[in-house]
């Protein structure tokens, strides 16, 4: 009996949660092939000079990269677009990442990975509706890409995990890496993008 009511109340609360708010009151893992929104990978400046021994080394790259990784075997293994996003004058694609024959790979000058580029062309021509981010600098080049996706219509979701900063320095105060990487995903998260972890879109 006592079970019967618990479970009963179970799911009493999940229907009000999705009457509420429209979603399920427990999180599920977010599909990138088993649903009909049309999802493209961009991997946004994961490249040496951001590593150990790298003109300009962040903090746990190795860890950020390695997620990146799952997140483009994910998607190559599900047969879904994959774009490269590579600096000019900066250094190669990071070996983690290294983008094999037939995946397209777009140079950029600015940090905005749409500037001056084709790379809206492209995703219209695969006809693009969401895509997910990964990438380096969280608070440079990954934000501002996706910003400029929002702006253009795409729904954005970044991998928090699969992104990594460094510290930076205002006046006499030093903002550590952690909280460079906070801020700039608590200002993303829900605005202009859903903000999860390789785990949310890995089965």
């Amino acid at each position: 009996m006592r079970y019967t009511l618990f479970y009963s109340a179970l799911v009493l609360m999940m229907l009000v949660m999705l009457l509420v708010t429209g979603q399920p009151a427990f999180s599920q893992n977010i599909s990138v092939k088993n649903d009909t929104l049309p999802t493209a990978l961009l991997l946004i400046d994961i490249q040496d000079f951001y590593f150990p021994g790298g003109k300009l080394p962040l903090e746990n790259p190795e860890a950020a990269s390695a997620k990146a990784a799952d997140v483009l075997k994910l998607f190559r293994d599900q047969k879904l677009p994959v774009i490269h996003i590579q600096h000019i004058g900066g250094s190669p694609i990071h070996p983690d990442v290294a983008p094999l024959p037939g995946e397209k790979v777009i140079t950029k000058q600015e940090a905005n990975a749409f500037d001056r580029t084709d790379l809206l062309e492209i995703l219209k021509s695969l006809h693009v509706k969401r895509l997910v981010l990964c990438g380096m600098q969280t608070h440079m080049c990954l934000e501002a890409a996706t910003r400029a996706a929002y702006d253009y219509g795409f729904k954005c979701i970044v991998v928090q995990d699969a992104c990594a900063t460094r510290p930076l320095k205002w006046g006499e105060r030093i903002v550590s890496a952690a909280d460079v990487h906070a801020s700039t995903l608590a200002s993303l998260d829900r605005f202009y993008a859903k903000v999860v972890n390789a785990s949310d879109l890995i089965p």
